[in-house]
């Protein structure tokens, strides 16, 4: 446990030092509210009600999608895994201390933007806090564990960038942030359901800020929990200390079973 402590506030204030990180985790989510605060609600007031949760969702798409998986393949390339494997550290370690570091910095993002939208932009603050918070980690850790999954799937930096990609922009265009679900087009929806910005919007309304979910908001929630274990799992199940060693491998495409939370729900969720 000590060892694991060490690491963890190692690689936490390392995460501080790391201009990259800092741009992706802090700088780019809080920019972007501020703009979508000033200049977005000016031309759609409706926005003002998604204010909060969409930019805490969006902040965990930037700090998770765009910051985990490519220092995790950077270091196995460059034989960071094969050294920590002779020094005893697990492959669990691994995986898991970038995870709980991006979520306790995405915490701080999302006080920050909680505290500060009702007193800019007078936007609506949660009605039900507990269910609040629950969201918001259950999103965490279901956009964490797919960049965990990506990091580890991924032969090189383009690749993450390309997997990150297939998540990231549609969740910009479909996942309920700009526009509402109900407005897309019914075969559009069911794609949309595909995506944890779906499901966490639909969370947020149904459970959290007093809106109405569009379809079941606890099977939002689970869909997300279930879709974070899910691909964690998978992570460690494909993790490899060295990509140069082929031997026994599993496929890497084994990991689009992470998808299977989000494709029962959007196939049978009412």
């Amino acid at each position: 446990m000590k060892a694991f402590l060490r690491h963890f506030s190692f690689e936490f204030m390392n995460g501080i030092r790391n201009k990259n990180l800092l741009l992706l985790t802090y700088l780019l989510p809080l920019g972007f509210y501020l703009m979508m605060g000033f200049v977005m609600v000016e031309i759609n007031p409706m926005f003002l009600d998604n204010l909060i949760p969409a930019m805490l969702i969006f902040g965990i798409l930037s700090a998770a999608l765009l910051g985990i998986p490519d220092p995790l393949v950077t270091a196995r390339e460059n034989g960071i895994f094969r050294s920590f494997k002779i020094n005893g550290v697990p492959s669990l370690a691994i995986l898991l201390i970038p995870a709980i570091s991006t979520i306790i910095h995405l915490v701080i993002v999302a006080v920050i933007i909680t505290v500060t939208a009702p007193l800019l932009f007078d936007a609506p603050q949660p009605i039900n806090w507990g269910m609040f918070l629950f969201v918001f980690l259950a999103e965490s850790v279901a956009l964490v564990g797919l960049s965990v999954l990506i990091g580890v799937i991924s032969q090189s930096s383009r690749m993450t960038v390309l997997w990150s990609q297939l998540i990231y922009l549609p969740s910009m265009l479909l996942g309920g942030m700009m526009i509402p679900y109900s407005l897309l087009p019914e075969s559009v929806q069911r794609v949309a359901r595909l995506l944890p910005a779906t499901q966490a919007m639909n969370a947020f309304n149904g459970l959290a800020m007093g809106g109405t979910a569009d379809f079941s908001a606890w099977g939002s929630l689970i869909t997300l929990i279930m879709g974070g274990i899910l691909a964690f799992i998978l992570a460690l199940f494909l993790f490899s200390w060295d990509s140069r060693n082929t031997t026994g491998k599993v496929h890497p495409l084994l990991g689009l079973f992470a998808i299977l939370p989000y494709l029962l729900q959007a196939l049978i969720g009412a």
